[in-house]
């Protein structure tokens, strides 16, 4: 499914070596702002754009019912490979629409979009936010992340505000709670200047 994606070109050439390069971040060490935001009685959660896993077998980890959704085959397969214990169920889906997630009529507790958003042009990101927003329970929160920086080559990405997100999702009932800016998790990101927004919203 990956090819027909807009947002997935560059991935999955180079899976292993993102894969390899991403498991070398905790968890902790990358939500370390929004952790306080996670809740600790279990709970339904989505996380989007789950890459190789990691933060999907965290959360079921904790207890929580997790369902993840990963566009690039060869980086679902590496999730899978790499948490084969893992109760995690593992969807090919994407933004804007996520099909198949509301396909199977759940609602969720907690929707997590790490390092997604800025893949979307301004169209799919305001049906996105729609999308995200159907699928929240009442009082839910979306946990999101923004990368500002140069754009890898091979890869399509666009630079996202913070302040234009936080107006799109007050325009789909979702109330900011959390803008937070930090520097790049990794030393490669770093040297290039990247940087991040967390935002936290709730239903």
């Amino acid at each position: 499914m990956s090819i027909d994606v807009p947002g997935t070109e560059g991935y999955a050439e180079y899976a292993a070596a993102l894969a390899n390069d991403w498991r070398k971040i905790s968890f902790r060490d990358l939500h370390q702002p929004v952790l306080h935001l996670i809740p600790t009685a279990p709970s339904r959660i989505l996380d989007v754009g789950a890459g190789m896993g990691r933060d999907a077998a965290a959360l079921a980890a904790m207890g929580h019912s997790v369902v993840a959704v990963e566009p690039v085959d060869e980086l679902r397969a590496a999730a899978i490979s790499f948490y084969p214990a893992c109760s995690v169920v593992w969807l090919d889906d994407s933004l804007p629409e996520l099909r198949l997630v509301r396909e199977r009529a759940n609602t969720f507790d907690v929707v997590m979009v790490t390092a997604v958003w800025m893949h979307l042009d301004e169209a799919q990101r305001r049906r996105a936010m729609g999308t995200l927003s159907d699928l929240l329970d009442e009082g839910g929160l979306v946990i999101m992340s923004l990368r500002h920086g140069p754009t890898p080559t091979g890869r399509r990405m666009f630079d996202v505000s913070a302040a234009d997100t936080i107006r799109l999702a007050e325009a789909h009932h979702l109330q900011v709670l959390l803008n937070d800016c930090s520097d790049s998790a990794q030393q490669a990101n770093r040297n290039m200047g990247v940087t991040w927004t967390r935002l936290a919203f709730r239903k």
